[in-house]
């Protein structure tokens, strides 16, 4: 693989971590209160012994009931998020690292060494051309020399064919 596809793949991977790295901070991050006077985004119930009380009306002479609350829902083990933050920047740090590592290989050369190289390439191609046209003529002049064996053995075949 060319230094130039590493680099096209190692960029493809910064922006992917990346992308994942800022999708995550926000997907963590945990809310902010705008103002005092906006309610608490954690708490969007402020005064919840009030509410949990029951509206039944109570029944002369009966003992009031005892309502219990519905058991809470099983929560999800807890997620380190102060941990996994550091661990995708540790990343994207290190695929950054890569990337300047690939630079750094790249060939340093002048626009007239460049061009020179290319004049270079240009007449290795033209070498190269005409040996693949010589090549290609010995071909059509074999297929031309087998056409010809082949249309004399048919001929032979058919002219040593008994007539019916």
């Amino acid at each position: 693989m060319d230094i130039i596809t590493q680099l096209q793949e190692q960029l493809s991977e910064i922006a992917m971590v990346a992308v994942n790295t800022f999708g995550t901070l926000q997907r963590d991050a945990p809310p902010d209160r705008l103002s005092s006077s906006y309610p608490d985004p954690l708490n969007p119930n402020p005064k919840p012994e009030e509410d949990a009380k029951p509206q039944v009306p109570a029944q002369p002479g009966a003992a009031p009931a005892q309502v219990q609350p519905p058991p809470a829902p099983p929560q999800p083990p807890a997620l380190d998020l102060a941990e996994h933050p550091k661990a995708m920047s540790h990343a994207l740090v290190l695929a950054a690292k890569r990337f300047d590592a690939l630079v750094a290989a790249l060939p340093l050369s002048s626009e007239e060494d460049q061009l020179k190289r290319i004049q270079e390439l240009q007449a290795e191609n033209e070498i190269v051309g005409l040996e693949l046209q010589k090549q290609l003529e010995a071909a059509e002049l074999e297929l031309k020399q087998v056409e010809v064996l082949f249309n004399e053995a048919t001929d032979n075949g058919i002219n040593l064919k008994k007539p019916d």
